[in-house]
């Protein structure tokens, strides 16, 4: 495999929503560029980029798949090397989309010619905006029902602005697409349909000549607007001959203010070759980007520097993805920041305070992967078996300390609580979640003190099902799904004095212990306080310790539904013993007992945990989202406008946020998102609280006694 140089790179990441042919279009990219010996079909499972049984299975891209081709563009000297992100499309699992667009210099945004600009192309352009990226559009499956070029076009300028603008136009509709023209060399490319993705050049058809013409003058005239000596001579000249319009058209896009929109058929591979031409010669090189912005700490703290991408420089390289393999390992996904990466090199890794050996180097083609002796700067390879090294690090030139931002992942939006099914998948777990958390940020797995759950959080139901689904693949572990248990709590109004009395006669030794308590409540979040008020010495100091277990054990179990009582202050102040018959077993059940007694006194109530909920949605539908909110006994604290979207800010109970994620997608078409935190606990009203207390068996009391209690009776 030969090494190319940083100014012979190219790396793209391919996004839009799902369905807009992505993974399709980089096959054909692939096949045309001679890469693979047969064109990949999506729906046969021979793509290279969707290799992973899951994505085989549901014919979508769960992950970013990594490929390259190897270019020489028209009229170059040398062939160029492009590698491919091909990112996933569904909302559900664009984070991974977010976390791989950080190795990307540029990007391409497919759009369905039928359907035009839909969710998540609003979505990827923000993340390519977020990472200064050049970009351009593809309008693609040109050679569908319903397609229109005109219709997709405007969708896109509607909501992308001016800057979006032809450099194709289609010869030929829906299924009778047969080529462009090419606006910039005006030229006619022509295709066979299932072909090799190379054109035939001819003159453009005269039918198409007017509006060939028109599309050219526009777009000559948005390439010299962002550039005075351009914009002088298209003045004394009235247009801008080929080379300068291709030089001015190269500035613009990388300086983002033009973005072109190409024409494709994917799985006809119609306009491949044009395609390839445009990533090499519109696209930046990764040098071409600028100076890499980073931190002189970990974790963005310290002061902010930058590395020239260049081979020059002292070597840094960041880990921008992991998979974990189950023949190779722990596969990490890197790209060169600067310096020259060689195999056998000796790494530090600048997060963990380690040193890596970087044996094998390889460049992967989907799941293949190919051996390489170097990387330069800019490139994108992978390495096997890495001790330490997790997504998100900086390794380098131990000399030259750095640290590359890694992608900001929101908050896991969906909670399940994960049964395993045997003894043996719960032994099995740890180590299988472990691995599956390295490649996947957007995931977390926790353990619920309170309700001894194992939970596993994630973008969306899909998300957690895919994760259940490699579980079992993979590691043959078999989880059942559930949703999770909400953490409820119990606690007092009111004040109490109260007796407990353990005392039993069995022949011999007996037991006896009493005391006396007095409860009282505490402000929220100061959990349980034990205070010792005995004088004279009323009960032993040996046996006083005994009596707050007692308390502790009990209030742990409950009174009203069998969750924990918080926030409350017991204090022992009176209390009987025996010589022979006390022990620490009697005064411990009689602390059980006083506390019982205490509970039925002191006005006990349930808490619930409420959450500090963000809403981030287009503004058209802030008053859904608001009134949904409501509906959900959620308090709005306030909204905050951002562009043409908005966050709306509230308060709203655990138990009602648990079927919100699919809510919020059907109520927004999935253009809306929403991140969540515990904020405190309150009181769960008197209604809500009878049915929470009817539906959990009460440990201390029967479901009379507890519901009449908790409303105050």
């Amino acid at each position: 495999m030969k090494t190319y140089n940083t100014e012979q790179i190219r790396n793209v990441g391919i996004v839009g929503h799902g369905d807009t042919g992505k993974t399709q279009l980089v096959s054909s990219l692939l096949f045309t560029a001679g890469m693979t010996q047969r064109l990949g079909k999506v729906t046969e499972g021979s793509t290279v980029t969707d290799w992973d049984e899951e994505e085989i299975a549901r014919k979508i891209s769960i992950q970013t798949g990594i490929a390259y081709a190897e270019w020489q563009a028209t009229g170059a000297a040398d062939k160029t090397k492009i590698n491919f992100l091909d990112t996933p499309g569904y909302s559900t699992f664009i984070n991974d989309t977010k976390a791989s667009l950080v190795a990307a210099d540029a990007a391409l945004i497919l759009v369905d010619a039928s359907a035009g600009c839909q969710v998540v192309t609003e979505k990827v352009w923000d993340f390519a905006t977020e990472y200064e990226l050049p970009r351009a559009f593809i309008v693609n499956w040109m050679d569908r029902e319903l397609a229109s070029f005109e219709r997709a076009l405007e969708s896109i300028q509607q909501v992308f602005g001016r800057g979006a603008v032809p450099v194709q136009l289609p010869i030929g509709a829906e299924k009778n697409f047969k080529g462009l023209v090419d606006l910039v060399a005006m030229k006619a490319l022509i295709y066979a349909p299932d072909g090799d993705g190379k054109a035939k050049i001819e003159d453009i058809p005269a039918d198409l000549a007017d509006a060939a013409k028109a599309a050219h003058e526009a777009l000559v005239e948005m390439v010299a607007e962002g550039d005075d000596e351009l914009m002088q001579e298209f003045f004394d000249k009235g247009t801008l001959p080929v080379e300068d319009l291709k030089k001015g058209l190269h500035g613009a896009v990388i300086e983002k203010k033009i973005f072109p929109v190409l024409l494709s058929s994917a799985l006809r591979n119609i306009g491949s070759d044009a395609i390839l031409d445009f990533i090499v010669e519109e696209f930046p090189s990764p040098a071409a980007r600028g100076k890499a912005a980073a931190y002189k700490e970990p974790l963005r703290k310290g002061e902010s520097v930058e590395r020239t991408i260049s081979d020059k420089e002292p070597l840094s390289v960041f880990v921008f993805k992991t998979i974990a393999d189950a023949f190779a390992g722990r596969i990490s996904f890197l790209k060169v920041m600067s310096g020259v990466l060689k195999n056998d090199a000796n790494v530090a890794n600048f997060n963990r305070n380690s040193t890596e050996r970087f044996q094998h180097l390889e460049v992967r083609q989907g799941k293949t992967a190919t051996a390489i002796p170097e990387l330069h700067a800019g490139d994108i390879g992978t390495i096997a078996k890495l001790k330490d090294t997790t997504t998100g690090d900086t390794l380098g030139d131990k000399a030259a300390t750095i640290y590359y931002p890694a992608a900001r992942i929101p908050e896991p939006s969906i909670t399940f609580a994960i049964e395993p099914k045997t003894r043996a998948d719960e032994d099995r777990i740890g180590v299988a979640i472990h691995r599956i958390l390295e490649e996947d940020p957007a995931l977390r797995f926790t353990r619920d003190p309170q309700t001894k759950e194992f939970l596993l959080s994630g973008a969306g139901q899909q998300h957690v099902e895919v994760v259940v689904a490699k579980l079992r693949k993979r590691y043959h572990v078999e989880l059942t799904l559930h949703p999770p248990k909400v953490p409820y709590r119990e606690t007092i109004r009111g004040k109490a004095d109260a007796e407990g009395k353990h005392k039993k006669q069995t022949g011999g030794h007996g037991q006896f212990g009493l005391c006396r308590i007095k409860m009282e409540p505490l402000p929220r979040g100061a959990g349980f306080e034990f205070v010792d008020d005995i004088f004279g010495g009323a009960i032993p100091k040996n046996w006083i310790p005994s009596v707050e277990k007692g308390i502790h054990d009990a209030a742990e179990r409950g009174f009203l539904a069998g969750f924990p009582v918080v926030d409350f202050r017991a204090s022992l102040y009176d209390g009987k013993y025996h010589d022979v018959d006390s022990s620490d077993i009697a005064f411990k059940i009689a602390g059980a007992l006083a506390f019982k007694e205490g509970m039925k006194q002191a006005k006990p109530a349930l808490l619930e945990p409420i959450m500090k909920v963000e809403v981030y949605a287009p503004d058209q539908y802030s008053g859904d989202i608001m009134g949904n909110i409501s509906s959900r006994r959620g308090r709005i604290s306030g909204s905050e406008a951002r562009g043409h979207n908005v966050i709306v800010r509230a308060q709203v109970p655990l138990a009602e946020m648990l079927s919100y994620a699919n809510d919020l997608t059907s109520m927004t078409q999935g253009r809306a998102g929403y991140s969540m935190e515990f904020s405190h606990y309150d009181f769960v009203p008197a209604e809500q609280a009878e049915k929470i207390i009817a539906a959990h068996k009460p440990h201390a009391a029967d479901d009379e006694e507890a519901a009449s209690a908790a409303n105050g009776h």
